[in-house]
């Protein structure tokens, strides 16, 4: 029997081979891998949906109903609550986040077209650190460029709270600024890990099914297998849906932390 490796299904595997091309000496390697693939089924798929839903007819079809409410999430649950009037420049941002990473969540789950010509075809692009640190990084630089932009060098106020003595000042400045550097490596460890734990928990199971039913095809008390196989399956069936549910919740919670962040720096020194 081979041996059991949930990790196998996180490997990036080239589809579309392309020649490397050099930038500054260095060789740059564009071929078409799975999570590229995926990525791109992901942007085609929301641009469909968004595209489908913005139709603006007076009787909302059922996909025009689906676009309004996941735009309502993050409207009128994230960025008006947490921003308040100044945020509504943000909601485009906000919300094509969220459905990004609510869709790339969702890939690895619900599309399962398997393995075609040799290759794992379903793959779950926010598995991979890379794809999780960039859009992280993406969110900080926004928030940074918006809040020079907004504030200008009163932007650095973000670090020193208010009301705090002036001795005080230099130690917290330098907690407050670490403290805001780490952010693209919370953000993008927070959804990296629950997406990668769940998958693999979920392999795991997955593997008992097929070996404790191999087991009971022996006979005699390794018919028991049997029972070990069906109990495995129920946890893969609970498992799915569990995993449905996290694919919006980390996906909603990627977008609540973006919008808590443009907050400090659209509404510094407001109070909001």
């Amino acid at each position: 029997m081979a041996a059991i490796d949930p990790l196998h299904q996180f490997l990036v595997e080239k589809i579309v081979p392309l020649p490397p091309i050099q930038i500054g000496g260095f060789p740059l390697d564009l071929s078409i891998t799975n999570s590229v693939m995926m990525m791109l089924v992901a942007g085609v798929l929301v641009s469909l949906i968004l595209g489908l839903a913005s139709r603006g007819d007076l009787i909302p079809n059922r996909v025009q109903a689906i676009g309004e409410a996941f735009f309502g999430v993050v409207e009128t649950t994230l960025v008006t609550p947490i921003i308040g009037h100044n945020g509504k420049p943000y909601v485009p941002f906000v919300f094509t986040i969220f459905m990004m990473v609510f869709v790339m969540n969702l890939l690895g789950i619900v599309l399962s077209l398997g393995s075609l010509a040799g290759f794992e075809w379903t793959f779950t692009p926010t598995s991979q650190l890379a794809i999780t640190a960039t859009l992280a990084i993406l969110t900080f630089l926004t928030v940074l460029i918006v809040g020079f932009v907004r504030n200008g060098l009163g932007f650095f106020k973000l670090f020193v709270p208010a009301g705090l003595p002036w001795p005080m000042v230099p130690l917290m400045f330098v907690i407050e600024l670490i403290s805001f550097l780490v952010r693209p490596l919370t953000l993008s460890m927070r959804l990296f890990g629950n997406i990668v734990g769940g998958h693999v928990v979920m392999f795991i199971f997955a593997s008992f099914v097929i070996s404790l039913g191999i087991i009971g095809l022996g006979g005699g008390w390794g018919s028991l297998g049997f029972l070990g196989s069906a109990a495995s399956l129920t946890m893969i069936v609970l498992l799915t849906g569990l995993e449905l549910l996290v694919a919006f919740l980390q996906a909603f919670i990627f977008a609540a932390l973006a919008t808590v962040y443009l907050n400090e720096v659209v509404n510094l020194g407001h109070g909001h």
